[in-house]
């Protein structure tokens, strides 16, 4: 589908004001001797459609009546289709465009023919041959609208109109006569079809401290597509994160109620086979065991949708090694003691004697190293005892009563060349 480029709008103070200025312009000008009132041209009532087949034609009768007093030498008509219907045919007297969706309209289709005949006073007129309308295969809830003027409508600036090749079309009298009391009409076209809505759930892995990504979509799979409206059944997609994880950055379009968000879909995704991603960025907080999560539409009672099997599905979370300590090594030695060895996380044999002895283990010069033993335990040699001490641990018990004699050394050669200075 072609990317529509941004429709320009002019603000509602500006057409006021523009408005306001004609008014005053018109009622200054002194009305013209002898203008007469302008044509009234208007169209035959024209009934919603209902219990269309995707794939058929529809019948799209248009009779135009002209209320005015003088004869209108050349008319316009004007269709415009939502993207269920499709104009198989253009006569060679219309122009044809493709539009896609912007604002809160959805992609359609326009047509605008130019009739020459003359369309006299209190005569009624239909086209020789009907306009050509046909319901695709993912028609379901569509709109036409259908206009006459006496002059030539603007197209639609978002694109370009193509001169279409079929024969051409006129209008004749009808001979069943007619009346018509507006100029413009919204056709209702419903057809006898279903949209299936489907989401998927996400399979996440990790250990305790990960940041992860968890994406979770919801799709049309048709065959027909929804437009959605105020009139239209509204959904959106709800989810719920598994126990032991925290959002570190949500999907834009998804807003926190409670402790499920709740993720907006915008008209596109419920076109057919249209497809909506919510991504999401999760810190694995802890193991919780039998954690999952679930991805669900916020409303299953969706008369258009045949299937409820798949509108929801599972978040299911696995996480590998236990959990994070605070200071020092826990279950299975997670975190191996604050600054301890790089590989603290995965020793089997470390032992539960804090994060202050895991902290020290890597800088052990003497073959004391934790990279295997976990939080403050070397490789040959068991944990220390509360009141005891291993010959590993002399050197440095020495070392540390060296660096606390050469600190105070240093203090008082410092306070004695101060004290000379000073003399």
């Amino acid at each position: 589908m072609p990317t529509p480029p941004y429709r320009r709008r002019v603000s509602r103070s500006a057409v006021a004001t523009l408005g306001a200025a004609g008014l005053v312009a018109l009622a200054a000008a002194p009305a013209a001797v002898g203008d007469e009132a302008p044509p009234s041209l208007a169209l035959g009532d024209i009934k919603p459609i209902t219990g269309v087949r995707p794939g058929s034609p529809v019948d799209l009768p248009v009779t135009v009546v002209n209320n005015g007093t003088t004869t209108v030498e050349k008319v316009w008509i004007k269709y415009t289709a939502t993207r269920g219907l499709a104009f198989p045919e253009v006569p060679s007297n219309c122009q044809n465009q493709y539009v896609g969706a912007y604002d809160e309209m959805p992609e359609r289709w326009i047509a605008i023919c130019a009739f020459d005949e003359p369309v006299r006073p209190g005569v009624a007129y239909t086209p020789r041959n009907p306009f050509a309308v046909k319901a695709e295969k993912h028609a379901f809830d569509d709109e036409m609208w259908v206009t006459v003027t006496d002059y030539e409508p603007s197209p639609d600036e978002n694109s370009v109109p193509v001169r279409g090749t079929a024969p051409e079309i006129e209008l004749i009298e009808s001979p069943t006569g007619g009346t018509g009391s507006k100029d413009r009409f919204r056709v209702p076209v419903t057809s006898v079809n279903s949209a299936d809505y489907e989401v998927t759930g996400a399979a996440l892995r990790g250990k305790p401290g990960d940041t992860v990504t968890m994406k979770v979509t919801f799709t049309n799979t048709g065959p027909g597509w929804v437009w959605s409206r105020p009139e239209t059944p509204w959904t959106s997609v709800l989810v719920t994160l598994p126990a032991g994880t925290s959002v570190v950055k949500p999907d834009f379009y998804c807003k926190p109620k409670g402790k499920v968000y709740n993720c907006g879909l915008t008209t596109r995704p419920q076109e057919h086979l249209e497809t909506a991603t919510f991504t999401f960025k999760l810190k694995i907080d802890k193991k919780v065991a039998g954690a999952k999560g679930l991805v669900a539409l916020s409303n299953r009672k969706l008369p258009f949708d045949p299937d409820k099997a798949n509108d929801t599905a599972p978040i299911t979370l696995e996480v590998t090694g236990g959990e994070p300590g605070a200071t020092g090594g826990v279950t299975g030695g997670t975190t191996g003691g604050a600054t301890g060895g790089t590989d603290g996380g995965s020793g089997s044999t470390g032992g539960s004697s804090g994060g202050s002895t895991g902290s020290t283990g890597s800088t052990d010069s003497t073959g004391g190293s934790s990279s295997a033993g976990g939080a403050g335990t070397a490789t040959t040699g068991g944990n220390l005892a509360a009141t005891g001490s291993s010959s590993a641990t002399l050197p440095i018990a020495g070392a540390a009563a060296a660096a606390v004699v050469m600190g105070a050394g240093t203090i008082l050669v410092v306070r004695r060349r101060r004290a000379r200075h000073d003399n």
